[in-house]
Formats: C-alpha cells, structure tokens, sequence
C-alpha cells in the first residue's frame, strides 16, 4: 500500500491516466462489450464518416480511452506504466499530460487521414498513440539529457519504439498510422515543451 502511494505521489497524471483507461474499459465492457464494434461507436471510437460527415470530431480525443478487448487495454497501460512515470518526472506533470493527450490527438488525426484513401473504413480505438507519443518525447529527453533517464538509456528507448513499430506492421487490425503520427506529435511536443536548465559553474 505504501508503495502505490509512493508512485501516486511521484507520477500521479500516469497512475490517474492509466486508472481512468481502467475505469472505462470496465464500462464499457459491462454494458455492452469492448469487443462489439456498435458499442464501441456508441461509446465514441474513432470512424471517418462519423467525423468528417457528421462533425463528430470530439472522436479523435474520446477513442484514445476506449480499447478493443483486455490484451489490448493490458498492452498499452504496461507500455504507459513503463515510461509515463518517467516522462512524467522528467518533463513535469503538465508537459506530460499535454505530449500524452495532443500527440494522441495528433496520432488519430493522421490516421483519419490515412484512412480517406482506404478502401474498407476501419473503427479506431486505443491509447497506442498517446503511449507512442510518450515515447517520441521520451526519446526526444534522452538526446537532451545525453543518453540517460534514471535506468532508460536512449539505446534501449530506440529498441523499444523499433520494436513495437515492427510488431505493429507485421500484426493485423493494428492502426500504425497512430502509431507514426502519436511519436511524430510526441517529439514536437517535447520539442515545445521540455526546456532543461543548464547549470551554470562559475570559473574562479
């Protein structure tokens, strides 16, 4: 008990984020499934149609907190209960809220725009690309911060992100588009956002 409040304490946007993901998933799951592609448009996924023909824009903020089934909620949070705590020490509790929901953001608008040249429409959901936005920022601190934060070393960062976009090109029914542009807005926003100080030594 004690740790969790530790970690509460030192990383509360990550834990409060993730218990949100949590809270809603169960939601959704018990009023009508995580998996029942209606449900999920009801509950606010992401659908071109829906938002370019309907105005429906507030889709590419609400899917970032809906997921389609517990292996993909599981997978995402774990990435974020990685890094986010992080990230989130790293750059502060503001920056970290703001490179977690507008590269999210920024990832859906890009795969809203890959998806108009698609032939099947797909219905999107997950925090993949807020978790991967999360990871272009973290990448963008580890080259400020000259390879190193706390235990992560820009080399196993690199890995990890290599690694998880390879998983999601040579998967099916994942949205690699949200992917690409969630680490692309994540390194524009620490770019923006994350300004570290440099100490100053006096030359006697």
């Amino acid at each position: 008990m004690n740790t969790l409040k530790e970690e509460v304490r030192k990383e509360p946007v990550t834990m409060i984020l993730i218990l949100l993901n949590i809270l809603l998933f169960l939601a959704v799951e018990l009023t009508g499934g995580s998996e029942n592609v209606e449900h999920m448009l009801e509950c606010g996924a992401a659908y071109a149609p829906y938002i370019l023909e309907k105005g429906e824009w507030y889709r590419l903020f609400t899917c970032m907190f809906l997921h389609f089934g517990i292996r993909h909620i599981e997978n995402n949070m774990l990435v974020l209960l990685v890094l986010g705590g992080r990230l989130e020490r790293a750059v502060g509790k503001v920056s970290f809220l703001l490179i977690y929901l507008l590269g999210g953001v920024a990832g859906n608008v890009v795969s809203l725009l890959m998806d108009l040249d698609a032939v099947n429409l797909s219905v999107s959901a997950g925090a993949s690309g807020a978790v991967f936005a999360v990871m272009g920022a973290m990448i963008y601190v580890l080259v400020r911060r000259k390879g190193r934060v706390e235990d992560i070393t820009v080399r196993q960062m690199i890995i990890m992100a290599a690694f998880s976009l390879y998983f999601g090109f040579t998967s099916s029914g994942v949205d690699n588009a949200a992917h690409i542009g969630g680490m692309i807005g994540g390194i524009i926003m620490a770019v923006i956002l994350y300004h570290p100080r440099k100490i100053r030594t006096s030359v006697p």
